[in-house]
């Protein structure tokens, strides 16, 4: 019987939808389209070449489950790739054998009209940091889509299916170093490429100067030469018509060129307040990707590589203490370090955790207190209204192994104690349960939606708990 192949490719995403994240499902799979579906085979159109290496490098695990539970063992994917020209060409991804077959990929890029033939291109200053690249921008669970789709744009600028890349996020995260990382990774890739970093409000000034000379058709002429334009800050075009009406003449033009456009913002596009739709409606057409906040680990990378560049090195409690209580800002981690060394050299003073206590009451108003396994245990009992004796008795009662688990996740992740240590407050159990018990709690978040609302919920308790 031959099946209605939205419904096979719906059945498939209802399943993949559980075992990825959100961002990643509205990503790689909701521009997805199934096309038919004869013979156990189901055929999908991707957009794009890159959509479907990307699918094959990182889903075919979720791809292969899900087809082979919804039509079995014997299941079998197509691709078919949308060009621009509209000619869709075949590749075929067995995610049931693992085997996809080369195909043929054309396409064509859209000459831009405003570049008269004969002009040499300019020599322009890109206007980026040389200090701002991949090299010194450290991966984290934090930032790691924008990072990877920033390093597939800097392959291949203008030739993904994120463009634009929206990076939003709050400030201090690294908007701007992984924006002008890609526009650094494009130089140094592609001789021949225009890059142009500028900021929204250093934008606004130079259409207002573009009006006052009457030279607003060079002025967007010279932007059309871009072939990579990076926008920092585009919040800031709200209230301003008139500018945001020329940049979504550069900003259609650029796109329709092939050209590459990447914006930063503290907010998601659909938070913008006094920005134009139409400008709001072409900031959804790539990828939004935000930027968190770094966790604890990604902070001591992070802090480790500013004392490299500094050429300092401090103890390994004062780095901890450090790491541990500034948490949100990655230029407050910058700025207590300079602070340090500073009050060591002017005030001979050596760098301790006293020092390191004064660095930091300056830079946020409530310092974080000592949590400890104890707290974290009379909290998660509290939460699943257990007595705290509990975590600590032989019992394989789901409901208390859980819980127990838990506990000693959180207190792996937010104190300083060892695995030792803390097995031995749950009834002096070893490092191995420790370790056991941090890995099921990771195991079932990658796999339970529920239980990862669960596991955040406990673990902002646990950030508000560490505030006097």
């Amino acid at each position: 019987m031959i099946k209605d192949p939205d419904i096979v490719w719906n059945n498939c995403l209802t399943i993949i939808k559980k075992d990825i994240n959100p961002q990643s499902y509205k990503t790689w799979f909701e521009p997805v389209k199934a096309v038919k579906f004869k013979d156990n085979i189901l055929s999908i159109q991707v957009p794009n070449k890159f959509f479907y290496e990307w699918l094959e490098e990182h889903y075919v695990k979720e791809l292969k489950k899900a087809i082979t539970a919804e039509i079995g063992g014997d299941a079998r994917l197509e691709y078919q790739i949308l060009v621009d020209n509209h000619r869709k060409i075949g590749r075929n991804a067995a995610t049931a054998d693992q085997s996809p077959v080369p195909g043929a990929f054309e396409s064509e890029r859209i000459k831009n009209p405003f570049v008269i033939p004969g002009i040499k291109k300019l020599n322009i200053d890109p206007q980026l940091n040389a200090e701002y690249t991949f090299d010194t921008f450290i991966e984290g669970e934090c930032n790691k889509l924008a990072r990877s789709a920033g390093k597939a744009i800097a392959a291949k600028p203008g030739g993904t299916a994120f463009n634009p890349l929206f990076i939003y996020g709050d400030v201090g995260l690294g908007k701007t170093h992984l924006a002008q990382a890609i526009g650094s990774s494009v130089i140094s890739q592609f001789k021949d490429k225009q890059v142009l970093y500028v900021t929204s409000e250093r934008f606004t000034n130079q259409v207002i100067q573009a009006i006052k000379n009457n030279g607003v058709n060079d002025f967007m002429n010279f932007y059309h030469m871009i072939d990579v334009l990076i926008v920092d800050d585009i919040q800031f075009l709200a209230n301003r018509p008139k500018t945001q009406e020329i940049f979504f003449n550069i900003f259609n033009q650029l796109h329709q060129g092939g050209k590459q456009l990447i914006l930063t913002s503290d907010r998601p596009p659909k938070d913008l307040k006094d920005v134009n739709d139409r400008l709001i409606s072409r900031f959804k057409w790539g990828l939004s990707a935000d930027l968190t906040t770094p966790d604890y680990d990604t902070r001591l990378a992070i802090f480790d590589r500013k004392m490299v560049f500094e050429g300092v090195e401090l103890p390994n409690d004062v780095i901890e203490y450090v790491c541990y209580h500034i948490r949100n800002n990655v230029r407050e981690l910058e700025g207590v370090l300079v602070s340090l060394v500073a009050q060591s050299t002017l005030n001979k003073r050596e760098i301790d955790i006293i020092l390191a206590k004064e660095v930091i009451a300056q830079f946020i108003s409530q310092v974080s207190k000592e949590i400890t396994v104890v707290n974290i245990k009379l909290l998660v009992a509290d939460y699943f209204n257990l007595p705290v004796e509990k975590l600590h008795s032989k019992t394989r009662k789901r409901a208390i192994v859980l819980a127990r688990q838990l506990s000693m996740y959180l207190a792996k992740n937010f104190t300083n104690s060892s695995l030792k240590a803390i097995g031995s407050e749950f009834g002096n159990r070893d490092h191995s349960t420790v370790i056991y018990s941090v890995k099921a709690v990771q195991d079932m978040m990658d796999t339970d939606l529920v239980f990862k609302d669960t596991v955040a919920d406990l673990e902002k308790q646990v950030q508000l708990n560490l505030v006097s």
